[in-house]
């Protein structure tokens, strides 16, 4: 766990990195809710009474990694980022219920307990789909939806790529290891920064040894068969997206590529689509800086 002082730090060096000029550095509330029994944790960026955006992490990761995203959008927005259900501090789920349907309720649950009011949602990967999933439901009551390097259509390979690493070894002697092994599946990072934001997702065990906060059940059995179904009924139910929807990929990505972007943004209701330069699947991660240019005209064009 980082200290305060830490995480202000990492903040700021993250920006630095990115070239952002901060606003005046303020850290999150961090919040626990309890969704259809599972307890949820989430970290609020204050300014209540703003437009709201939901921010909705990939597999494997958590509400952190939008940290630098929404310390420069909370002037202007409240900005509140979610630990799925099995990721970060949030509970993991009993039965290993890891479904579509599942991410869908809780995301209606955690807007509703909030009382958030046509909110934006944001989601990477995962989180996309979560996103996704509830837009076929609220579109009518959403600002509007961003989908980070995702859509129904993926390259298989580099999804398997990505499942790999989260999977193997899920238990090493140190942190160093972790980031070792994060720096050669994504060497474009900082490695500073890259091992501050692992501290986020890692605990430590109480033999000394270090391994991911992330529930290793979350992976379905029938993984390929969950994703052909959740793809088909994407598309079969694309026409109840009906909110302005932004469509973003990494440049860098082996996850999406242009041509899934393209098709997907086009077969929206209200879709569009942006190539995010100098980024891989994670764009938050890789480039904050583009990951924002992009939203700040989203939103208004949105007149969010």
């Amino acid at each position: 766990m980082l200290t305060d002082s830490e995480q202000i730090e990492h903040l700021k060096l993250t920006a630095d990195v990115a070239g952002l000029e901060l606003p005046e550095v303020i850290l999150p509330e961090s919040h626990h809710i309890v969704v259809h029994r599972i307890r949820l944790h989430y970290l609020d960026w204050g300014t209540e009474g703003r437009p709201s955006i939901v921010f909705l992490h990939g597999g494997g990761l958590n509400a952190h990694t939008w940290d630098v995203v929404c310390l420069m959008l909370r002037r202007d927005y409240r900005c509140v980022a979610l630990d799925q259900r099995g990721h970060g501090d949030s509970e993991w789920e009993p039965t290993a219920d890891y479904s579509f349907e599942s991410q869908i309720r809780d995301i209606e649950g955690f807007v509703e307990k909030l009382g958030l009011q046509r909110p934006l949602l944001v989601g990477h990967s995962m989180g996309g789909f979560a996103a996704m999933g509830y837009a076929m439901r609220h579109a009518a009551k959403m600002a509007g939806l961003v989908l980070v390097d995702v859509g129904p259509e993926l390259s298989m390979d580099g999804a398997k790529r990505i499942r790999d690493f989260v999977s193997r070894d899920r238990v090493l002697d140190s942190v160093d290891e972790f980031v070792e092994r994060a720096m050669a599946f994504n060497p474009m990072r900082n490695p500073a920064l890259l091992r501050r934001s692992l501290l986020h997702n890692l605990r430590q065990l109480p033999n000394g040894k270090w391994t991911w906060k992330h529930d290793p059940n979350r992976h379905s059995p029938n993984f390929a068969g969950e994703r052909d179904t959740r793809a088909k009924q994407i598309l079969e139910e694309i026409h109840r997206i009906s909110c302005p929807t932004l469509v973003l990929r990494g440049a860098r990505s082996d996850v999406f590529t242009d041509d899934n972007a393209h098709t997907f943004a086009n077969a929206l209701p209200n879709g569009r689509w942006r190539r995010v330069p100098n980024a891989g699947h994670t764009i938050q991660g890789d480039n904050p800086r583009g990951l924002l240019d992009a939203l700040e005209l989203f939103v208004k064009e949105i007149g969010l």
